[in-house]
């Protein structure tokens, strides 16, 4: 019974990768069920092979080996086929599906001809005219698909993965154990090539996953940054702007087409902000704050926006300084007699740092949670979160009511211009 042991691990493996794919919340309804029905192949091959065994060494049934010998040649490149699928949804499969099709026929000619291979009165394994080491239906079909495979795998992920390696480890660990099972004896339930499918099955399935996380990753940032430009583009700051201009179309021509310019400008950049993933000069987020403070000191005569730019040579996300100042603007200094907002930035020993200050009617940081959906200060959290997660910065808010309320953001060194 002890060549029976090694089927405990094989099953202990696919009995875990059927809980963790039934678990896992990065796959989309048909990636699960590829994986599934990659499951399923797998299991029957294990099985498979437990029984082609038995009936080896234990019980003499030639035609029923036979039939269990047709049903593991013909579902071993199957698995590949999936995998393609799983790889790269939309590539053509039809050739692949019909190169299964034309295998599992050559093998069914087993059941009345020698043709493939026969089991003889023996009750001994023989191969035909396919059947030798270079010939073999089932390896050379597998062979295609798995160059196949390989192909899609580095098409489809060559530009943002660095764990390709595993997929040649993978392709290389069944060709080899294609080329044993025909080679080297191997006293055992289950071949070289099973064991190989089942633990590459596994280890491809993790490094799909990993794949499947990043893309995940990748969409919320897209989300993020739709949902950071959308609190950035106020309706009504649109709304104030356009009466403005329309309202200067009278009193002054000039300044109403100045002023269209930047609102035009400025609604450029919140827009290009959704495709940058990247980190941006100081200088030109300076620019788009400028943009918005012009307009806004317009607006609002008593407003003054100083800036104090010490250093300039570091780079800092997208929408980071101007939803600050309007976060000023808006909340603080409005109601001000004379209201300001102070940009300054200096160089540290170890990093850039940061300051927006304002004299405005400040606010409790204790009693504001600038994690509640709706909170006055949510672009607070988004600029929060892009420094932290972007550039591995730092941000802090200290505000006093009636005094005003002073953001620092640091920027490590490291991220420079």
């Amino acid at each position: 019974m002890q060549e029976y042991i090694i089927v405990f691990p094989m099953a202990i493996l696919i009995i875990g990768l059927t809980t963790v794919v039934l678990r896992d919340t990065y796959l989309n309804k048909r990636q699960r069920q590829l994986m599934l029905s990659i499951i399923v192949c797998i299991g029957i091959i294990v099985i498979q092979n437990v029984v082609e065994y038995i009936l080896q060494v234990s019980v003499s049934m030639p035609y029923l080996r036979t039939v269990v010998s047709i049903i593991g040649y013909s579902v071993r490149p199957v698995i590949i086929v999936l995998f393609c699928l799983l790889v790269k949804p939309n590539c053509k499969v039809k050739y692949m599906w019909a190169l299964v099709t034309i295998n599992t026929l050559i093998y069914l000619t087993a059941l009345f001809s020698p043709f493939v291979f026969y089991i003889d009165e023996g009750n001994h394994y023989q191969g035909g005219v396919l059947g030798g080491i270079f010939s073999s239906t089932a390896y050379f079909v597998s062979v295609i698909l798995l160059c196949q495979l390989v192909y899609l795998t580095l098409n489809e992920y060559r530009q943002r993965s660095s764990w390709l390696w595993m997929v040649i480890i993978n392709t290389l660990t069944i060709t080899a154990s294609m080329v044993l099972e025909v080679t080297a004896y191997f006293d055992c339930p289950i071949a070289y090539v099973t064991i190989a499918i089942v633990c590459c099955s596994l280890f491809y399935y993790i490094w799909l996953h990993l794949e499947y996380v990043k893309s995940h990753e990748k969409d919320l940032m897209a989300e993020q940054r739709i949902k950071i430009m959308m609190s950035q583009i106020q309706p009504h700051f649109l709304y104030n702007t356009l009466s403005t201009i329309q309202s200067l179309c009278r009193t002054d021509p000039h300044k109403a087409f100045e002023t269209t310019g930047k609102f035009g400008s400025y609604l450029r950049n919140n827009l290009e902000s959704l495709d940058s993933t990247d980190l941006i000069p100081l200088k030109k987020e300076l620019e788009h704050t400028k943009l918005y403070a012009d307009i806004e000191m317009l607006r609002f005569p008593k407003i003054s926006v100083i800036y104090d730019i010490q250093a300039e040579s570091f780079r800092l996300p997208a929408l980071t300084i101007q939803p600050i100042v309007e976060n000023a603007i808006r909340h603080g200094v409005r109601s001000r007699e004379h209201g300001y907002v102070t940009v300054k930035t200096t160089e540290l020993e170890h990093a850039y740092e940061i300051t927006v200050s304002d004299n405005g009617i400040g606010f409790d940081v204790s009693t504001q949670d600038l994690t509640v959906e709706g909170s006055e200060h949510i672009g607070l959290k988004n600029v929060k979160e892009r420094i932290e997660t972007m550039c591995s910065g730092t941000f802090e808010i200290e505000s006093r009511i009636d005094e005003g309320t002073v953001v620092t953001i640091t920027v490590p060194k490291r991220i420079k211009e």
